[in-house]
């Protein structure tokens, strides 16, 4: 039997279930990557409100490539359980605020028509880095990625996320409707300014004048979000299932903690999320800095040292002391000082927090699954950070190591001789490069730091950075990743 909302009251006691009627609910969100982190966070925010107000605030979910999310939640009325877990036991929850699910390939028209609503007043995104189509280096548009060509050519028949956008408001301003407001929920640094920066370049290609009204009327609010999502297995299935007593074939699994930080800008109106725990203020920048260096870096060098280690979740490579005391130092030494700190803020307690949830063992977050995209992430998780320390005279040694591993990573075989499964959009670039030099630090390296649209014209040149990162790759060669942790701390 699976999970419908006709068999919600056929549910153990234990499991919460949406208290309003969802039959009543309209399409007030557009959400872009409907994947596994929106469905445990900004959608659980929404099911509060929901809960909480009601409110026309339903979202249509759209995924952007594969129909898997659709196939598996339509059958189930879009309903689908978070399986929160912590040291505490688990708890299931049941969540009802998507309320259509849509696949851009199979109907570009139906995914416009549903942006172009005169009640869809927010389009979100969580598409990951590489869904914005730009260049990781310099954060700006590539205009010769094939869905960004693709979509000049045929705007009506849009791939990418900004091909949409774009597309929809053009035909919300020939109809005289008011633009939706964008908010990225994706890692990027001031990701709203990011993806300003990209629509409006997009808008500008198609027509100059489009491109000025982009500019002018629409708002583009920063965010930070914050929550563990690891990918969902079969066991996972199993296990909530079992404990439903009904299928869900989708389920979501996350840890307790969550943080909403936005700009409050929104043209259109908006949920009032304040009221079910995101913080609503005026930067975000801060929040989005100590977040991006601290959770999101640490976890990059827990994923690509502890998966070289041998080690295949974040927990268990948490559990080696030195890994531990690695991950700490790293915070502590290298990246802390870097940050501005938020009003009130209480960074020690918050790098503490960081550690307990590391070492959750109930998340079974793959440290092949971290590393996926690397191309995409350590620009802004790591690299920054690199050029700030460069820049106050500061050693770089952890981040070092932490770039080193990913090169050694990267070249798609372990240190055990076993073939790495390399997920990146430029996965067979770097290959080619890590086959021409060999396992040889002082070739791979400089020939890795050349790849522009990653470190960019200014970290492959200079010493202070070039000398570390190859110290660090030879060290990982000979030694291997658990080794030189133990001997860093």
């Amino acid at each position: 039997m699976r999970l419908h909302p006709d068999r919600l009251a056929a549910l153990p006691a234990t499991v919460q279930t949406p208290g309003y009627d969802r039959r009543s609910l309209a399409t007030g969100i557009v959400h872009l990557g409907i994947g596994a982190f929106h469905r445990a966070h900004q959608a659980v925010y929404t099911e509060d409100v929901l809960n909480r107000d009601g409110g026309a605030w339903g979202i249509s979910g759209v995924s952007l490539r594969s129909p898997d999310t659709r196939d598996a939640l339509a059958p189930q009325g879009n309903l689908y359980t978070v399986a929160v877990r912590g040291a505490d036991g688990e708890r299931l929850r049941v969540i009802g605020s998507v309320i259509e699910t849509l696949v851009a390939p199979e109907n570009p028209s139906a995914v416009l028509a549903r942006l172009t609503a005169p009640g869809t007043r927010i389009v979100s995104l969580t598409v990951t880095e590489k869904g914005y189509c730009h260049d990781p280096a310099t954060g700006t548009l590539d205009e010769n990625h094939p869905d960004i060509r693709h979509d000049l050519a045929e705007p009506g028949n849009p791939r990418s996320a900004l091909g949409f956008m774009a597309e929809a408001l053009r035909l919300r301003r020939e109809a005289g409707l008011a633009p939706f407001t964008v908010i990225s929920c994706d890692n990027l640094p001031s990701n709203g300014e990011t993806v300003a920066r990209l629509l409006r370049r997009f808008a500008t290609l198609r027509d100059p004048a489009f491109g000025r009204w982009v500019e002018d009327t629409v708002a583009f609010p920063n965010s930070m979000v914050d929550r563990i999502v690891p990918a969902t297995t079969e066991a996972d299935r199993g296990a909530v299932t079992a404990a439903l007593g009904m299928e869900d074939a989708w389920p979501v699994m996350t840890e307790p903690f969550t943080q909403w930080v936005i700009e409050d800008r929104f043209t259109a109106g908006r949920p009032a999320w304040e009221t079910c725990g995101a913080e609503l203020v005026a930067d975000v920048h801060p929040y989005e800095l100590m977040k991006l260096r601290l959770l999101n870096g640490s976890h990059s060098c827990i994923a690509y040292l502890g998966y070289l280690a041998g080690y295949q979740t974040v927990s268990e490579t948490m559990a080696d002391p030195a890994f531990a005391a690695h991950v700490r130092r790293f915070m502590d030494e290298e990246v802390t000082p870097t940050l501005p700190v938020p009003p009130g803020a209480d960074l020690g307690r918050y790098k503490s927090s960081l550690i307990e949830r590391f070492h959750n063992p109930a998340l079974k977050h793959r440290t092949w699954q971290i590393a996926m995209d690397g191309t995409q992430k350590i620009p802004q998780r790591w690299l920054n950070t690199v050029r700030d320390r460069l820049a106050a005279g500061a050693p770089i040694d952890r981040l070092a190591l932490g770039v080193a591993a990913w090169m050694r990573y990267v070249t798609g075989t372990d240190e055990r001789g076993q073939p790495i499964d390399v997920r990146d959009p430029m996965a067979a670039q770097l290959r080619a490069i890590a086959d021409e030099a060999g396992p040889v630090a002082a070739r791979l390296a400089p020939a890795l730091l050349g790849v522009k649209a990653v470190f960019g014209d200014d970290l492959s040149t200079n010493p202070a950075f070039v000398l570390p990162v190859t110290m660090a790759l030879e060290r990982l060669y000979k030694d291997g990743a658990q080794r030189v942790v133990a001997a860093m701390v």
